[in-house]
């Protein structure tokens, strides 16, 4: 059987930091997935006026103080892609692209870095589309995969799938030098269409179309509506009380995922309130189990 988590947070922003701590602090059983690096949006930021004890401070500056508290506190970070969490009623099924997990919990912290579904891309979901090349490759066996991603470390995937597919293109929406094994075929142009029948047959970019059996659409973050299905989401933002609830029970979501206005202190302090209700949550299911 696998380890069954009290809670877990996906997203290294504020939001997600500040609900590990008071996690840690409430001495539950969690883990917490994102990146060593933290936030890309707070690493790029200039100057911070508005974070209070930070005054004037880069946003690689506060990251850096962020990284010591977390230490201090013996938090560490399972940088392991989540790419779909099921509820299963008294539990959540999170699909990683290196293991699967289960927590009684959850809270989303993702913040808002996933780019708009393209047209299709919904209706296709599951059946051809998907977002971890590396879990369903066995699928696409001496078949045609077209690879979107929105990162330069999804070149390992690709060049994973290359020993699987008969063909692979990659679409790279970064600017950076592609380095991809060199059966895989680079294309430089903008996606626009997911089309097919039942299944995906082809994607079509401003340029040209590409017919294909697969398409693994690899951006930073998913939208939390694709991540968490039936989610309730209002304006493109997770819905979410005073208390960070939201229509699942059990799941919780804080920072710039549940709306504006995007700041760091305002995360952290949703962060907070969502750990506390996750907590409450935990154990009122520990009692009613018992």
């Amino acid at each position: 059987m696998e380890e069954r988590y009290d809670i877990a947070i996906i997203g290294t922003g504020p939001a997600g930091l500040s609900a590990a701590l008071n996690a840690k602090i409430r001495n539950k059983k969690f883990i917490l997935f994102g990146s060593n690096n933290l936030s890309t949006k707070l690493e790029k930021a200039h100057k911070i006026n508005n974070y209070l004890g930070f005054y004037g401070k880069s946003g690689a500056e506060i990251g850096e103080e962020f990284k010591k508290h977390i230490e201090a506190m013996e938090i560490s970070i399972t940088e392991d892609k989540i790419n779909n969490i099921y509820a299963m009623g008294d539990y959540y099924a999170l699909l990683g692209t290196n293991t699967n997990y289960e927590a009684t919990s959850i809270i989303l912290a993702t913040g808002v870095n996933f780019g708009k579904p393209f047209e299709g891309e919904e209706q296709y979901l599951g059946r051809g589309v998907g977002y971890c090349a590396t879990c369903d490759a066995p699928l696409y066996k001496n078949k045609v995969v077209t690879i979107v991603a929105y990162n330069k470390h999804e070149e390992a995937e690709a060049n994973f799938i290359a020993t699987i597919a008969s063909k692979v293109y990659y679409v790279p929406m970064y600017k950076e030098e592609v380095e991809v094994d060199p059966s895989i075929e680079i294309v430089r142009d903008t996606p626009v269409q997911i089309v097919g029948e039942q299944f995906v047959t082809k994607l079509i970019l401003k340029e040209r179309e590409l017919e294909t059996d697969g398409i693994f659409i690899l951006r930073d973050s998913i939208s939390p509506g694709q991540l968490v299905p039936g989610l309730a989401i209002e304006e493109n933002h997770v819905a979410v009380d005073r208390k960070m609830t939201t229509n699942l029970p059990g799941c919780f979501a804080a920072g710039d995922i549940v709306g504006t206005p995007y700041q760091y202190i305002k995360a952290a302090g949703e962060g907070n309130i969502a750990a506390l209700s996750a907590v409450a949550y935990v154990d009122e299911m520990k009692k009613k189990n018992a």
